[in-house]
């Protein structure tokens, strides 16, 4: 795509976007709500939704924590392989952290699914996917074991987020200033000194930097993209029709190899750059 056609895009996408804004502004504050969260992108829309439901039943009393976390003996022994799912979509119980998540689903997923992973759907289910499934591999070695990973899941996407916008300048409570770049490893900082337990936020790190590994950094280094979004995710989101199935050539793609084969390897181990504002 030419550069003036992609500028062209960009202009086209702010006016709307400045449009819409416009409208909800007229709006009451109920409709206001309701258009905002109908607005949000269809994975992270249905995760944060899912994390309220679970963490508001538990608080109600309609599911106990011990039937729903992540115990690999009854997995097997009983098949009691809802463990296996219901583990991502507990935050904790009602508290400041917990809306601190919520909003991390909403600020961080939100930007990804808005911004890199824009008419990616399927790339972006994927990578909630196999952050997964790496988290539930990672939690089968005793020393990673944590009963509940979506704190876990949500740090996956932050570390991702602070990848595709290490640039942008983040103001923590007020207090501190710092690149984007950063932010995960400030967060796990406050935690550990608040008293929450490390380990969720470890493994959300991990988990995230396998992933950016897996599809920015080692092709940008060679050339060759080892993990891509099975055919079988974009058969889900088109028969589901939640968004957009990856393109057959995603644009994304012929940058990396392009910088690869130049032998850009400060590029490689940088990653992508992205601006809130494009």
């Amino acid at each position: 795509m030419s550069k003036a056609r992609l500028k062209r895009r960009r202009e086209l996408r702010k006016k709307e976007r400045k449009d819409a804004g416009l409208k909800v502004v007229l709006l009451a504050p109920e409709k206001r709500n309701l258009w905002y969260y109908k607005s949000l992108p269809p994975i992270s829309k249905a995760y944060g939704t899912l994390c309220l439901f679970l963490t508001t039943a538990v608080q109600f009393g309609l599911f106990y924590l011990p039937d729903i976390e992540l115990m690999y003996k009854p997995v097997f022994s009983s098949f009691q392989v809802w463990r296996l799912i219901t583990t991502f979509f507990f935050l904790g119980n009602f508290s400041i952290n917990f809306g601190i998540r919520l909003l991390m689903i909403a600020r961080y997923g939100v930007q990804l699914e808005k911004g890199p992973f824009e008419r990616r759907t399927a790339d972006f289910l994927w990578m909630m996917i196999f952050g997964a499934l790496s988290l539930l591999v990672l939690s089968a070695i005793p020393i990673f074991w944590s009963p509940f990973l979506g704190i876990s899941l949500v740090f996956m996407l932050l570390y991702v987020w602070s990848r595709e916008f290490p640039n942008a300048q983040i103001n923590i409570y007020g207090l501190v200033t710092l690149k984007a770049f950063y932010l995960p490893w400030a967060m796990l900082a406050l935690d550990v000194i608040f008293g929450a337990p490390l380990m969720p936020d470890l493994l959300g790190i991990i988990a995230g930097h396998l992933y950016y590994f897996l599809t920015v950094l080692h092709p940008l280094a060679t050339g060759n993209i080892i993990l891509r979004t099975p055919r079988w995710v974009n058969k889900l989101v088109a028969r589901w029709r939640i968004g957009a199935p990856t393109p057959m050539y995603s644009s994304a793609q012929p940058d990396r190899t392009t910088q690869a084969a130049d032998g850009n390897t400060s590029a490689a181990f940088r990653g992508r750059s992205y601006r809130l504002n494009d």
